[in-house]
C-alpha cells in the first residue's frame, strides 16, 4: 500500500522561516515547553515499525502523524494530532490503511525558568482521543480515550537536560493501529524518560525509555521500548528529526525507524500591533 500523495505534499507546503526551535521530535517523552502565544507550530513524522511475532498476521506498520500546536495566553497550548496508518499483513491477509483516531489536547507549562537556569520546569497536559479510525481495520480503538500527563524537565547544564513523564489513562487505550496498549475498559499508567544533549547549537542527540502497563492483564498489554534520536536544525524555525527504536512485549514495535520535521508557521498570519516587530515571536514547543 502506498501513502496518498497529499500525505507528502501537505508537510512540504508548511516549511517556512521563523525563530529557533527547541528539539522534542522524535522523542515520545514530552517536554514542558509550550508554543508562544499567537504562534502556530507544526510537526510531521513518519515511523515504520516491524511488529512483534505475537502480532501475526500483522507484520509491519507505517504511521504518518500530523501535529498542530497553537500558543495561548498564560503558558497554555492547544494540540491536535491526526495519524494516517498502513498495516501490512502476512500472505493471504489483506492489509489496511486510512486515518486513525483524532487526538485533541491542552498543555499548561505552570513552572518556567529563565534561559540557562537549572531550575526544575513543570507542565501538565490533558488529551481526549476521539474514535475516528476504522475499528474493523485496526485503524482505531473504537473508544474515547481520556489521558492526563505530568511533565518535568531538569536541566543539568545549558546543553544537557532530562525529561520525565508520568501519565494516567482514565479510559480507553494507548493504541495507534497495531502498536500500543489495548484495553476494552481499563486504566493505563504510562511513563517515559529522555536524556538530551546539545552537541552543537544545531545538533541534539538523545536516548529514551518509554513504557506502560494496564491495571488488568485481561484488558491490556505491557509496553516497553527504547529510542535513540537526533534533531538537526537546518535553519531558523525548521528542524529535521530521526530515530531508531525497538522494544519488547506485544504493544511495542520489535524494531522501527522514524524521520520527521518541525516548523514554526510565519507570523504574517497574525499581524503584530502597529510599531512592533514580528521578530522573536516564534519559539516552538511540543
Amino acid at each position: 500500500m502506498r501513502l496518498p500523495l497529499w500525505i507528502w505534499l501537505l508537510p512540504l507546503a508548511l516549511i517556512c522561516s521563523a525563530q529557533p526551535l527547541r528539539a522534542q521530535l522524535p522523542f515520545y517523552t514530552d517536554n514542558p515547553q509550550v508554543t508562544d502565544k499567537g504562534t502556530f507550530h507544526f510537526e510531521f513524522f513518519n515511523e515504520y515499525d516491524g511488529l512483534q511475532l505475537s502480532q501475526y498476521p500483522n507484520l509491519h506498520q507505517n504511521w504518518a502523524n500530523f501535529k498542530f500546536n497553537y500558543g495561548l495566553p498564560h503558558q497554555l497550548e492547544l494540540d491536535v494530532d491526526y495519524p494516517y496508518l498502513s498495516i501490512y499483513r502476512g500472505q493471504g491477509n489483506e492489509g489496511s490503511s486510512g486515518g486513525g483516531d483524532l487526538d485533541m489536547g491542552i498543555k499548561w507549562n505552570f513552572r518556567t525558568a529563565p534561559p540557562d537556569s537549572r531550575r526544575l520546569l513543570l507542565a501538565a497536559s490533558l488529551y481526549i482521543e476521539a474514535p475516528t479510525g476504522n475499528v474493523h481495520e485496526q485503524l482505531g480503538s473504537g473508544l474515547t480515550d481520556v489521558a492526563l500527563n505530568f511533565i518535568a524537565e531538569k536541566p543539568f547544564s545549558p546543553v544537557t537536560r532530562l525529561n520525565l513523564n508520568l501519565g494516567f489513562l482514565f479510559a480507553g487505550n494507548t493504541s495507534t493501529g497495531a502498536v500500543g496498549i489495548e484495553t476494552t475498559r481499563g486504566h493505563v499508567v504510562t511513563g517515559g524518560a529522555s536524556l538530551l544533549h546539545d552537541f552543537t547549537p544545531r545538533l541534539t542527540l538523545g536516548i529514551e525509555v518509554y513504557g506502560g502497563i494496564a491495571d488488568n492483564d485481561q484488558l491490556g498489554r505491557k509496553q516497553f521500548q527504547g529510542l535513540f534520536g537526533a534533531e538537526y536544525t537546518i535553519r531558523n524555525g525548521f528542524g529535521l528529526a530521526m530515530a531508531l527504536l525497538g522494544g519488547k512485549y506485544e504493544a511495542s514495535p520489535r524494531i522501527g525507524g522514524q524521520i520527521g520535521f518541525q516548523v514554526d508557521i510565519p507570523a504574517v498570519l497574525h499581524p503584530a500591533p502597529q510599531g512592533k516587530s514580528l521578530a522573536g515571536n516564534f519559539v516552538s514547543g511540543r
